[in-house]
């Protein structure tokens, strides 16, 4: 992890083998490729019942104001392994899941103030959703995305371009 980056599948990677409530439900980490590598990671991983997956893609935007900065937002997702059409079983699962994003968030709230030491900023506000039942068959699923802010020098630089940019 370098100074101006926060690696979040290694955070969270790191959170789901230390948890004891991850660990108590064989919480399994994987790291995927947006919500089609997470559905694809749920297919391949039979034998696992209860997934931390962090997607390697990010959306994000950078702000041209008196303070620039580049915004990427990450996405967390968790699933739990459910009987088809057992709603009782389906809110446990959910209820797991949001116990686990409580937890979680309670170790956040600490590697936000270490994160802001190094002009990285995280959203305060991240918002658990939980995915319609019927997104994949036999597992109850949910996600959160994180958002994280860091300093952009956006100075022109003269030594980037063969020539002055256009007069105005």
């Amino acid at each position: 992890m370098n100074d101006s980056n926060w690696n979040t599948t290694e955070f969270f990677s790191d959170l789901t083998e230390r948890n004891r409530l991850a660990r108590q439900n064989d919480f399994r980490f994987c790291r995927v490729s947006g919500l089609d590598g997470f559905e694809e990671a749920l297919q391949t991983m039979q034998s696992t019942t209860a997934f931390v997956c962090v997607s390697d893609l990010s959306q994000g935007f950078t702000a041209l104001n008196n303070t620039p900065r580049t915004r990427r937002v990450k996405t967390v997702f968790l699933a739990v392994r459910t009987p088809v059409d057992d709603q009782a079983a389906r809110q446990r699962a959910l209820d797991l899941m949001q116990e686990l994003f409580r937890q979680f968030m309670s170790v956040l709230i600490l590697e936000e103030t270490r994160l802001k030491e190094r002009f990285i900023y995280l959203d305060p506000r991240i918002n658990f959703h939980e995915i319609d039942r019927y997104f994949f068959s036999g597992c109850t699923c949910a996600f959160f995305e994180i958002a994280i802010d860091k300093f952009t020098d956006l100075r022109y630089n003269p030594d980037e371009w063969e020539t002055e940019p256009p007069e105005q």
